[in-house]
């Protein structure tokens, strides 16, 4: 029996995911409700944003840095959870993420100040690293042929959880509960009783399956010291771009000169300290000659890192920023404006699966990816030109085409992740997960400073960039780890460790 547990040679398709007796299908709807969970909670204050403004009396420009600061710690977070991943597993890593990032929540619920609610929405942005465990688990429990559809429908429907929230959130707050503190409480509640289930109910692959472990936690490791310094170049903006959301408070008054002096420090120490990482696990390695076998090119993750940021990256920041942009535009209510900023994100499950499934059954990935690249530059473009005079309806629909290609985008980028290296998916899931935010981060930061249409074609214009560098840059998976169909469970045995 394969890995998956399929015996019959076939490759997944839709109907398999009500096949609930298998246990990978089982660990793929356990593993995307955690994925859904942290992403609900990452997400719970953006279609509250008018009420909480009016309730606390925040200012728009404070309510925007909120929105800055929920995004900007899942960027380095993103790549230390990766390597936590390949050393500890992700049923560990992910029941630490969910436990922990209870804290938060709930302290923002209940904070009464500006500073509180500042600090407590920037550590509670870690929550968003959820999404390179559930993406770690998925490779664990599914073979390559099925791994793009596999992770499509995994990220696809925890990505829901942003769409649920701008949907539910409003009504538990104004209609429910009465409180849009309680209301974001119970979400932090919620997740961490599910990290108690969580950690009972799932191994890191089927029990009689082995893990492969990565030889370094500290930093990823790379093949030639051409890749040692492209992967420096790289990982620097990952702690680097935090520097920008430092300069936005500072620039909006919020902080002082001297805190952003000593914030300057912390992020360059921070900078110094991957690279020294990366320095450090690299030079043995590659002073004693990495095999021809074990090699693969830091190219490859450079791609996938800017495919995510003009996918994700950009998702996220219009996501930030699309409820009240329909609020606004349509002088809608918050429940109508939060249904429809949600349909950027509601797609998620069928177009992010679909992007990962096209992305599996084409002869080339590469060829999938790209035009799935075209198709964000154009609806960005599209998006940029809406306004008040259009009808609802086809504002509505450009949102749709756009969002169609931009979650697609994201399932045939990580279609691709597992055929980089296998043994360092984590650490390749993290980097390119990481870059999703940093898109975020700089895209968020920038539409402080910009209209919304001049915001959508910013993100239109970014994606045209990226299509250039993937054409030129990235290169097709021939024969990624196709060999494992052949092992037998010995020769696996004698590969890897065995699952603790």
């Amino acid at each position: 029996m394969s890995r998956s547990g399929r015996t019959d040679g076939k490759t997944m398709g839709w109907m398999d995911l009500l096949a609930f007796g298998r246990a990978e299908i089982m660990a793929l709807h356990k593993t995307w409700i955690a994925f859904f969970i942290t992403f609900y909670v990452w997400f719970n204050m953006a279609p509250l944003a008018s009420t909480i403004m009016k309730d606390t009396g925040l200012t728009l420009d404070q309510l925007k840095i909120l929105a800055t600061c929920n995004v900007a710690l899942t960027v380095p977070m993103r790549v230390i959870v990766g390597m936590l991943c390949d050393r500890l597993g992700p049923r560990k890593t992910f029941c630490l993420v969910l436990w922990s990032m209870a804290v938060p929540c709930v302290w923002f619920a209940f904070a009464t100040t500006f500073t509180e609610m500042l600090i407590s929405r920037l550590i509670l942005s870690s929550v968003g690293t959820g999404f390179v465990v559930g993406i770690a688990m998925t490779s664990l429990w599914f073979k390559p042929r099925d791994t793009g559809f596999a992770q499509g429908v995994e990220a696809g429907l925890g990505n829901w959880g942003s769409s649920l929230a701008a949907i539910t959130m409003p009504i538990l707050a104004l209609t429910v509960l009465g409180s849009w503190r309680w209301s974001v409480a119970l979400s932090g509640i919620v997740m961490f009783l599910y990290g108690v289930y969580y950690w009972f109910a799932i191994t890191d692959g089927p029990k009689d399956a082995v893990r492969s472990v990565a030889r370094k936690a500290q930093a990823i490791e790379v093949s030639t010291w051409g890749d040692l310094l492209k992967a420096i170049i790289w990982t620097i903006p990952i702690v680097g771009v935090l520097s920008l959301v430092v300069r936005t408070v500072t620039k909006k008054g919020f902080i002082t000169p001297d805190m952003s002096y000593t914030l300057y420090a912390v992020i360059v120490i921070g900078v110094c300290y991957q690279v020294w990482a990366l320095l450090k696990v690299n030079i043995p390695i590659l002073r004693k000659g990495v095999p021809d076998d074990d090699k693969y090119r830091f190219t490859q993750v450079g791609t996938l890192c800017a495919s995510y940021v003009v996918t994700f990256g950009a998702e996220l920041a219009v996501i930030s920023m699309l409820p009240m942009f329909f609020q606004k535009t349509f002088e809608m209510t918050p429940v109508m404006a939060g249904l429809f900023g949600s349909m950027f994100a509601v797609l998620n499950f069928f177009s992010r699966a679909l992007g990962g499934y096209v992305s599996d059954r084409t002869s080339t990935r590469k060829l999938a990816h790209m035009i799935y690249l075209g198709g964000v530059t154009g609806g960005f473009v599209l998006m940029s030109f809406i306004n008040a005079q259009w009808p609802l309806i086809i504002a509505s629909l450009a949102v749709f085409v756009c969002a169609m290609f931009v979650t697609g985008g994201c399932g045939t980028t990580y279609a691709l992740v597992p055929f980089v290296k296998r043994r360092i998916t984590g650490n390749v899931a993290g980097y390119a997960g990481a870059y999703g935010n940093v898109g975020a981060v700089v895209f968020t930061s920038a539409y402080m400073f910009l209209t919304n249409s001049q915001f959508f074609l910013m993100l239109g214009i970014s994606a045209a960039v990226v299509f250039a560098f993937c054409a030129i840059a990235m290169k097709e998976p021939e024969g990624a780890f196709a060999q494992e169909y052949q092992l037998s469970s010995v020769d696996e045995e004698l590969m890897s460790v065995k699952v603790s």
